[in-house]
């Protein structure tokens, strides 16, 4: 693994070179499945192939070998770009958007099939030689048709495939692929022109990708996409219901929704629906300079899982996995007020609060900080890194406690259970990683995060 101190040593991301969206999480034979957009030549966002990394604890990750190539002359021969995974009557199958050299910005929905689905590992995959959807239905003017997601409802198999048409409107576009060779576009389950979706995404995006839908224990749906063409890129999400349509095999009608990570460094999640859970995962790329990531060697890292579920506020609750607490040093380190902790390059730390505390992580040679800063009074955390001039990231919150988790660059905030901030912060020379805590009352525990005790 790269020695470069910026990189996530706990995160699932190749040893080299690019990573982007993360594709099909999937549990099969009791292991996590966890893959990903993945250019195993260069550390840009090019050639695009699915790495593939696999957990039996959602804590420690094995890489494999590069899951899913593109084909010269085959629909994929310009990119396996995003997808999902799915339990085909015993056989897990890949799918994926494929894009060929003559494309358009237009892709193509293309299946690949474990060789061997008896192995636990599913490293060995077997892409079908043509496409079960070539494009887009005809009559809707889509100029973007892209990253499938396949689920289950009454009983029936049926997929998302994010969508812009050519008047700027995103879309949410529904098949139903009960039978996963044989696919059957069944109409718009959700558009721009929805009331509840203008009100929460308002005109951010001109096409909506890498949807994402997950259950609720109550019975509620959440809609997840990621809001392509925004400024800056960010993710938002819908909760609502199912139901029957008679110009559509589903409608979406949404009641509610959000800003799913409230960060500058958070994309294209990918939704594992469990039986009493749903776990998320994001991208995170990387804001530092293209020289620098070339020099690095790496560019990207997957978010840790998230056990996402909605209030019944109808707010999205979000915590960490609590597998991630495997990671933690047997003993934790603890910071009193007026005292200076050292931190180490990655760890999980939580802070309790019930007057206006600041936390602060990060020390800069020019008297710039790091800090996040509750304040349960005003209702409200800020997340402020006190350097270029980023502007503070600010969530209305019962702002009570919150969870950081530190690995190498990769900073996530998870405020009470209901939002999470992602940014990405590289240490400079000089720069002094301690922990200070500012606040009456206020509690702090934390842990270095170490490696299995078999490394």
């Amino acid at each position: 693994m790269n020695i470069d101190p910026d990189a996530p040593r706990f995160r699932v991301r190749p040893p080299a070179h690019w990573i982007n969206d993360p594709n099909g999480p999937f549990r099969w034979r009791d292991r996590y499945h966890l893959f990903y957009q993945h250019n195993p030549d260069a550390s840009v966002h090019a050639n695009v192939h699915w790495g593939h990394a696999s957990s039996a604890d959602l804590a420690h990750w094995e890489h494999h070998p590069i899951a899913l190539t593109p084909t010269p002359g085959g629909p994929d021969e310009a990119g396996c770009w995003s997808g999902c995974l799915v339990d085909d009557d015993g056989t897990p199958t890949a799918v994926y958007t494929g894009i060929d050299r003559h494309h358009t910005g237009l892709g193509t929905i293309c299946l690949a099939r474990s060789v061997v689905p008896e192995d636990e590992t599913l490293t060995d995959w077997k892409p079908l030689p043509k496409p079960v959807v070539s494009g887009p239905p005809d009559g809707l003017d889509v100029v973007m048709f892209r990253d499938p997601f396949v689920f289950r409802d009454g009983g029936r198999r049926w997929a998302l495939v994010g969508a812009g048409h050519a008047d700027g409107t995103p879309s949410v576009l529904l098949y139903d692929c009960d039978d996963l060779a044989d696919w059957r576009f069944a109409g718009v389950l959700l558009d721009g022109n929805d009331p509840v979706a203008t009100d929460v995404f308002g005109d951010k995006a001109v096409g909506w990708e890498c949807p994402q839908l997950y259950a609720t224990a109550s019975g509620e749906w959440v809609l997840v996409v990621s809001l392509w063409d925004g400024d800056p890129m960010s993710t938002g999400y819908l909760t609502g219901r199912l139901t029957p349509s008679t110009d559509a095999g589903l409608r979406f009608v949404a009641r509610g929704g959000g800003q799913l990570d409230h960060g500058g460094a958070f994309y294209a999640p990918a939704v594992l629906q469990e039986d009493d859970r749903a776990l998320m995962w994001g991208w995170s790329w990387e804001s530092r300079e293209q020289g620098e990531v070339d020099r690095a060697g790496w560019a990207g890292t997957l978010t840790a899982p998230r056990v996402v579920d909605v209030h019944a506020d109808g707010a999205l609750s979000v915590v960490p996995a609590p597998e991630l607490q495997l990671l933690r040093a047997p003993e934790p380190f603890v910071t009193a007020p007026d005292e200076r902790t050292p931190l180490p390059r990655s760890y999980d730390l939580t802070v309790t609060a019930g007057t206006r505390t600041t936390v602060g992580l990060l020390r800069s040679t020019d008297g710039t900080e790091l800090t996040v800063v509750l304040d349960p009074d005003e209702g409200r955390v800020t997340v402020d890194r006190g350097v270029g001039g980023a502007a503070p990231v600010i969530v209305r919150a019962p702002a009570r406690q919150v969870r950081i988790l530190a690995d190498g660059s990769l900073l996530e905030v998870f405020v009470d259970d209901r939002a999470t901030v992602t940014e990405r912060i590289y240490r400079r020379d000089g720069d002094v990683p301690e922990l200070t805590v500012t606040g009456a009352g206020a509690t702090v525990i934390g842990w270095e995060h170490v490696p299995p005790a078999h490394s």
